[in-house]
């Protein structure tokens, strides 16, 4: 009976430590990380041991509007941020995703338009 007693406790003792971590959710773990914000629609993401390079979807910038939103993209996104994927799709080989970073109000290509930087692309699959 002792030993029972024991593992009995033991159990509830790995329990109470565990259950923060499930608080936190699985989104955390399971988010990438972006690895290079290359140009003011690419990213190089990463998770666990595969890397992506991501389009932003849904937008687009001018010539003449990339470098402020490629200083923009790099000043959201430091190396190592994470972030949510939500695919839409492929294109030319590149991972087409509406990504927004964890704790985020908005997705990235919603604070480009926002900020005037970009603008909504033709893609009428999973675009507003």
């Amino acid at each position: 009976m002792p030993a029972l007693r024991s593992f009995v406790w033991a159990l509830l003792l790995t329990c109470a430590l565990l259950a923060p971590l499930a608080w936190l959710g699985v989104s955390a773990a399971a988010a990438a990380e972006v690895l290079q914000v290359r140009t003011a629609s690419l990213l190089l993401v990463g998770d666990s041991n595969r890397t992506y390079t991501v389009e932003l979807a849904c937008v687009t910038s001018g010539p003449e509007q990339q470098p402020q939103a490629l200083a923009w993209l790099r000043q959201q996104l430091p190396r190592r941020s994470k972030v949510n994927l939500r695919p839409l799709g492929n294109h030319d080989g590149v991972l087409v995703a509406r990504v927004q970073k964890l704790g985020a109000p908005v997705d990235l290509s919603s604070g480009l338009i926002e900020a005037g930087l970009a603008a909504v692309a033709e893609q009428p699959q999973g675009c507003p």
